[in-house]
């Protein structure tokens, strides 16, 4: 996601590790790629030589599932089944319950890292926008400070007595 910068958009390229484009955007603020992946290095580039000027600042977040931790979770706790029997609630079942707690606190930590993006976007875009509206709000009032002195002198000298008087 592009958080600062003029145009709020990016190029976007997602290589894998044979060389083969799996994703290409251009001009994008944001966006959201899923991919399945195969053993290797990928590569991603994020591509600003369209706009050579402005420069961007840029969120991005790598979420990486099934990285095979379960399947050594799951052995680490099978070495305390013994004696299971006698309680109502297996271990199995309390292991269940604590990869499905975590499985939700992580997307919630994913949905929160991704609204703080959001708002970081947006603050960039009102500090923005709040300092263009004082700067035009200070050009407005030396505009009027001129004007009413320009009146001012203009009113001045229609009542001035421009007859000479002989004393």
């Amino acid at each position: 996601q592009v958080l600062d910068g003029a145009g709020l958009d990016v190029d976007f390229h997602l290589l894998s590790p044979n060389g083969e484009t799996l994703v290409f955007e251009e001009r994008k603020s944001d966006g959201v790629h899923t991919v399945e992946t195969e053993d290797g290095d990928y590569m991603f580039c994020f591509d600003n030589t369209f706009s050579t000027i402005s420069e961007k600042v840029i969120f991005f977040e790598l979420i990486l599932d099934n990285m095979g931790e379960d399947g050594q979770d799951q052995e680490d706790w099978k070495k305390y089944v013994t004696g299971t029997d006698l309680l109502d609630m297996k271990l199995e079942d309390i292991l269940e319950s604590i990869n499905s707690v975590k499985a939700r606190l992580s997307k919630s930590v994913q949905i929160q890292t991704l609204l703080r993006a959001f708002e970081a976007r947006d603050r960039n875009i009102q500090e923005s926008n709040f300092d263009r509206v004082n700067f035009w709000s200070m050009v407005n009032l030396g505009v009027m400070v001129v004007v009413s002195a320009v009146q001012v002198y203009m009113l001045k000298s229609l009542f001035e007595d421009k007859r000479k008087s002989r004393t």
